[in-house]
C-alpha cells in the first residue's frame, strides 16, 4: 500500500510541483517506507518553498539520524528550535532541545 501511495504523492506533485502541503505528505510516505535519504531530499525541497512551523525539521533530524548523519541531524534540530520558538511553538522547540541534551551529547 505505501508505494501506491507514494505514486499517488509522486502524480499529484508532477501536476502541481510546488503544491507544499503534496510536498510533505510524499516525505510523510517516505518517511513510513523507511526511504530516509528520499525524506531527507523531499524535505529540502519542501523547506525552500514551506513556511514550516518546525514539524518538518524533526523529521528531517530523526531521517538523519537514521542514516547515521548526526551533525545534520542536530543542525536540523537547531534550526526546528529556532523556527518552532519563532511560530510559538514552544512545547516543540523544547523537545527538541531536549533530545539534544540527551541523545547529542559528545
Amino acid at each position: 500500500m505505501t508505494a501506491s501511495r507514494i505514486d499517488f504523492f509522486r502524480m499529484m506533485l508532477e501536476s502541481d510541483p510546488d503544491n507544499t502541503a503534496v510536498m510533505f505528505g510524499l516525505a510523510k510516505e517516505y518517511e513510513k517506507a523507511g526511504r530516509y535519504d528520499e525524506v531527507i531530499e523531499s524535505l529540502t525541497e519542501y523547506l525552500l518553498r514551506a513556511d514550516d512551523e518546525g514539524n518538518a525539521y524533526g523529521m528531517m533530524a530523526d531521517a538523519y539520524v537514521k542514516i547515521g548523519n548526526r551533525d545534520a541531524a542536530r543542525r536540523a534540530y537547531e534550526r526546528g528550535i529556532e523556527v518552532a520558538t519563532a511560530h510559538g511553538h514552544p512545547s516543540m522547540a523544547e523537545d527538541y532541545r531536549v533530545t539534544l541534551e540527551t541523545e547529542f551529547e559528545d
